[in-house]
């Protein structure tokens, strides 16, 4: 099998898209209104007009996908501005456990330090445990709560990427003004 990561381009979006859709369908009864927000999550690639997509294929086919936003770009309110995000990383469920979700994920790192960005934030939710463990596995903790989303509980989740961004009180104040809870190392 050949992997290949790249920037998105216009016709991949219905498969980004199908992708994304596919990869969330396991969690079908756990979100209220699950055709509402199935509708938003299979719109992923429309992410593309203030982030970075980048895709993960295999042979050709695209099985993977996560959208980069560098600091300054918009994002959700509870990002600090001067914070990388990384979003809505999806990989096929067939194509699970080959690694795809790692290397998405460090590309947007990758992208991240190529920005300066002194830290990298995310959301994900409890339910994802797979997802939690990889991030745990690159260095993410644990800050706060974020807003539900469609009755599933979800969480910030930030990496330090330059030396001494941790005890940088001006770089985390995205953080602190968000009232954080306690941090804790994701496990």
């Amino acid at each position: 099998m050949s992997l290949e990561l790249r920037d998105f381009a216009g016709s991949d979006g219905e498969a980004v898209n199908r992708v994304a859709l596919a990869a969330f369908q396991q969690y079908r009864s756990l979100y209220t209104g699950w055709e509402e927000f199935a509708r938003r999550i299979s719109g992923m690639a429309a992410l593309a007009e203030s982030a970075e997509i980048v895709v993960a294929s295999l042979d050709g086919r695209i099985v993977g996908a996560v959208a980069y936003v560098a600091p300054g770009r918009p994002r959700a309110s509870f990002f600090a501005p001067e914070w990388a995000v990384l979003r809505m990383l999806v990989v096929e469920p067939a194509s699970r456990g080959l690694g795809l979700g790692r290397a998405l994920a460090n590309e947007c790192l990758r992208r991240a330090r190529r920005d300066g960005a002194a830290f990298i934030a995310l959301h994900t939710s409890p339910i994802m445990e797979v997802a939690l463990a990889l991030y745990a596995s690159l260095g993410f903790e644990q800050m706060h709560a974020a807003p539900p989303i469609h009755g599933v509980p979800y969480n910030i989740y930030l990496k330090p990427l330059a030396p001494g961004a941790i005890g940088d009180k001006s770089a985390r104040s995205g953080a602190a003004a968000l009232e954080p809870r306690k941090q804790t190392r994701l496990s």
